[in-house]
Formats: structure tokens, C-alpha cells, sequence
């Protein structure tokens, strides 16, 4: 049972940097205005799927 044990402390060890990794990348990308683009992208996107744009 201690290597059970083991195991799930890493899973829930990993779980957490993997979070705070992804947390800080979109940080990151919305301080650089990323947002901004893909909310563009996306409009555009969505018009020409519709075929106004």
C-alpha cells in the first residue's frame, strides 16, 4: 500500500505544477494582449462560417 501511496502523492504533486505551469502561460499570453487576437480570430472565423465575412 506505501507505493499506492507514492503514487498518488506524484499524481497530485504533478497535477498541481502542471496547473500552476498552464495558470502562468495564460497570464502571460493575456498580458501580452493575446486575448485580443484570438478573440479576433475567432470572429472572423465565425463570420466566414456563416458566410456574412
Amino acid at each position: 500500500m506505501k507505493g499506492a501511496a507514492a503514487i498518488l502523492k506524484a499524481k497530485r504533486i504533478l497535477r498541481l505544477a502542471l496547473l500552476t505551469v498552464g495558470g502562468c502561460m495564460v497570464a502571460y499570453g493575456a498580458g501580452r494582449g493575446e486575448a485580443a487576437v484570438v478573440l479576433g480570430k475567432a470572429v472572423k472565423l465565425c463570420l466566414e462560417c456563416v458566410g456574412i465575412g
